[in-house]
């Protein structure tokens, strides 16, 4: 009983899982049903596509964004636009309650002052998986990261300053909020291959939302 009580103390709370990054358990329950019914009117405006890599490889992650600018990538390379490639229209306004949230996880995880002007959108499907990577092309690595999992759970790897690092395996349910910034802005980070299964709000699919200063 005892050791029971102290997991789910653990689960409810703040998890720190290497210097400057953190998981909060459960941070975005409270705005679960907001965040999702703010989802489907950004997708109408700039719906998600499977992007192709500076390599020509179709990422198996489906995205999409909204705020000030949006991470793309094409055979031209990776980088932050400020309009849509599809529709050459800006991309649709960050939701109040998005960016609320945003900076609310940065300042408890230490990072005050947060302003995020990109939110990346992705969409996991069972199968999909984002192999080890930086994130790489923001201006300014002062701020942090915010990524926001809802859906169905998926297994997050995050390594350290060398894509050969030993990376850790961190179990992602929904609601859960991993900030990291400082001496692990840099770190690699990936997600393996999402297993199937059926969440009750989102079905078969794992969104995910990461905020971030870019420009």
């Amino acid at each position: 009983m005892q050791a029971d009580l102290f997991a789910d103390e653990s689960k409810a709370g703040r998890w720190p899982i290497a210097p400057g990054a953190v998981v909060l358990h459960g941070f975005a329950l409270p705005e679960e049903n907001a965040l999702l019914a703010d989802i489907t009117p950004l997708l109408a405006a700039a719906p998600f596509r499977q992007l192709v890599t500076p390599g020509g490889y179709v990422m198996s992650v489906a995205m999409s964004n909204c705020g000030q600018l949006g991470w793309v990538s094409d055979l031209k390379g990776y980088r932050y636009a400020a309009l849509d490639p599809q529709t050459n229209q800006p991309w649709p306004a960050m939701p109040p309650i998005f960016l609320q949230l945003a900076r609310r996880a940065a300042a408890v995880a230490g990072f005050a002052g947060f302003e995020p002007d990109a939110c990346l959108i992705n969409c996991y499907q069972p199968g999909a998986r984002l192999s080890l990577h930086q994130d790489r092309n923001e201006r300014d690595f002062d701020a942090p990261i915010v990524s926001v999992s809802l859906g169905l759970p998926a297994t997050f790897l995050f390594g350290g300053l060398q894509r050969s690092d030993r990376s850790q395996r961190i179990s992602l349910q929904h609601g859960d909020v991993v900030v990291w910034g400082g001496p692990a802005r840099l770190r690699y980070h990936g997600v393996l291959a999402l297993k199937p299964g059926n969440h009750p709000l989102l079905g078969a699919q794992r969104i995910n939302l990461t905020f971030r200063k870019a420009g």
